[in-house]
């Protein structure tokens, strides 16, 4: 039963009609993983804090920095002087929205082996707050093999898109708009920049139908792929496609459990390396180039206090800044920065080209 407390909290909410207390302490019991806090994940994580949902699950790989401000709506500028983890972040300020509701940081990339699985473990929907296509259709794959609901967004310049993916009853992300590659073919925040305003209605389609899910509602799920537009305003809708009987991944016998009939590979976000470069590599490998941030993910082959790196960063002429979730190191000559976390890995700042990430890592973390 609720308390005088949360009868008062959520009063609003629960005088709209398809809610009520039922569908509150429906809210109050689910459990979700928001993957990504970035510009679309911070605004969901808000709303899924201010719905009192119980568990909010925030996982992202990345930290705040001052260009995030412009449409991130839940740091501000300590977050990015600190150079703090998104996460970490976000579930800082979460638990001052809402202190009942358990927040849980998870600063991972979500495509290493066994991260998705320990993070989704037991949700009742994924929330996607990506901006990168590989990691976008490991979850959609998982999602759909573990019959877990994925409610898709994603935004460029002043539109985006949005979908509420239901295993069994929908069709999957790669039958919607293709694999990798056709997903990558479009305009990204690199290309075309992003509006806030753009973002905030985008993160409300996709919160609405977490909602609607969670409170019970599950008969009111929007059935379409909604395109919206802030500038110049425009918004459409088309029904999406039943689950496919061609499709292993979203077939009736996938989601039936069936494993050995549905798709197992796992996305890698894999850059591609020369076997050459790749065998000469002493101390990391190349797995991603983040979206829109001229920045390179490495493994690097030492997890642990990314301390261990600072006198060298420092011998070499770099100003090394620490916080207890990663190192923040900036390389002499305006050669760009380096980014360690305790689980191994490096984002390489100031290059998109795998290869030249790869020999910086060399030189000033070897």
């Amino acid at each position: 039963m609720l308390d005088a407390e949360q009868r008062e909290r959520y009063s609003r909410q629960m005088r709209f009609t398809p809610i009520g207390e039922t569908g509150q302490l429906k809210l109050m019991r689910s459990r979700v993983l928001i993957a990504g806090v970035g510009s679309l994940g911070a605004s969901l994580a808000q709303h899924m804090a201010r719905a009192g949902v119980g568990e909010i699950r925030l996982a992202d790989r990345d930290y705040v920095e001052w260009s995030n401000l412009q449409r991130q709506m839940l740091f501000d500028e300590d977050d990015a002087r600190l150079s703090l983890p998104k996460a970490a972040a976000a579930a800082d300020k979460l638990s001052r929205i809402a202190s009942s509701v358990r927040t849980e940081a998870i600063v991972a990339d979500l495509t290493a082996p066994g991260a998705l699985e320990a993070a989704a473990a037991g949700c009742d929907l994924v929330l996607d707050g990506t901006d990168n296509a590989a990691v976008r259709l490991h979850l959609n794959d998982w999602c759909f093999r573990n019959g877990v609901p994925f409610i898709y967004g994603g935004v460029a310049g002043a539109a985006g898109m949005s979908a509420a993916l239901v295993p069994g009853s929908t069709c999957c992300l790669r039958c919607l708009f293709g694999g990798e590659e056709e997903q990558e073919s479009g305009d990204t925040c690199d290309t075309i920049g992003m509006l806030s305003p753009a973002v905030e209605m985008i993160a409300a389609l996709q919160s609405a139908e977490a909602i609607k899910w969670l409170s019970g509602n599950r008969g009111e799920l929007r059935r379409t792929l909604v395109s919206a537009a802030v500038w110049p305003f425009a918004m459409r809708e088309h029904r999406l496609p039943a689950s496919s009987a061609g499709c292993r991944l979203c077939s009736a016998a996938a989601i039936a459990g069936d494993v050995n009939q549905a798709m197992t590979q796992t996305m890698s976000a894999a850059a591609p390396v020369s076997k050459a470069a790749d065998a000469a590599l002493a101390v990391s490998k190349t797995t991603a180039v983040l979206c829109g941030r001229d920045t390179v993910q490495v493994e690097l082959q030492r997890t642990g206090n990314p301390g261990m790196y600072r006198s060298r960063l420092e011998q070499l002429g770099c100003t090394v800044i620490q916080n207890p979730y990663l190192l923040r190191a900036e390389l002499p000559d305006n050669e760009g920065r380096f980014v360690v976390f305790p689980d191994g890995r490096a984002l390489v700042q100031g290059t998109s080209d795998p290869g030249e990430a790869i020999r910086r890592c060399e030189i000033y973390l070897s």
